[in-house]
């Protein structure tokens, strides 16, 4: 999705008299996050262990029972190294961010169309977390401490996002943070 059709697709889902301040997408295609230092590392350990494992299953006299049990780990192992950022693309593909003089909203879903609608009257906690390109993610709620853990994690619904609903490493993420801020305390 592009920033110019984030904003068509919102401007369907605005309500009568609202008026759409700031939209935007996150990266689109195939992303490596930090914590991926970790889950690369351990797709590589389960994925490898599991292939073994079928492996000498099936070039050994083993009951079937055995040659069969390792294929769900294989297919897991095969999904957290290489399919979970075709998942995580698909998503962010499909995502589109907005403001408006009311709401924060999120329009998202692969095989159906969310949005997920934050009141700006009654958001409290706000956090930015910028780089040192001026690219950021603004997260809407409170943070929890495991959440970095679950950026890039292995399913669907922990890939990529954090726990709280949040705009992902959008550029000039201090401005749409001020954006927010301005729209919230004229409201």
């Amino acid at each position: 999705m592009t920033p110019e059709s984030a904003e068509q697709e919102l401007a369907k889902i605005l309500e009568p008299g609202e008026r759409l301040h700031w939209s935007g997408v996150p990266p689109q295609g195939l992303l490596l996050r930090g914590s991926d230092a970790f889950f690369i590392p351990f797709s590589i350990m389960w994925g490898g262990f599991a292939i073994f494992w079928e492996t000498m299953a099936w070039t050994k006299q083993t009951p079937l029972l055995f040659k069969l049990w390792g294929i769900p780990f294989v297919l897991v192992g095969l999904y957290i190294l290489v399919g979970r950022f075709f998942v995580d693309a698909k998503m962010r593909s499909r995502m589109a961010y907005g403001v408006t003089d009311r709401r924060i909203i999120i329009r998202s879903g692969i095989l159906s169309r969310n949005v997920n609608s934050l009141a700006l009257k009654t958001l409290s906690d706000l956090t930015l977390t910028e780089r040192s390109d001026g690219t950021g993610t603004i997260t809407f709620g409170p943070s929890y401490p495991m959440a970095y853990w679950h950026r890039g994690g292995f399913w669907p619904g922990m890939g990529g996002y954090p726990m709280a609903p949040s705009f992902e490493s959008i550029p000039r993420a201090k401005d749409v943070y001020a954006t927010i801020r301005q729209v919230q305390s004229a409201g």
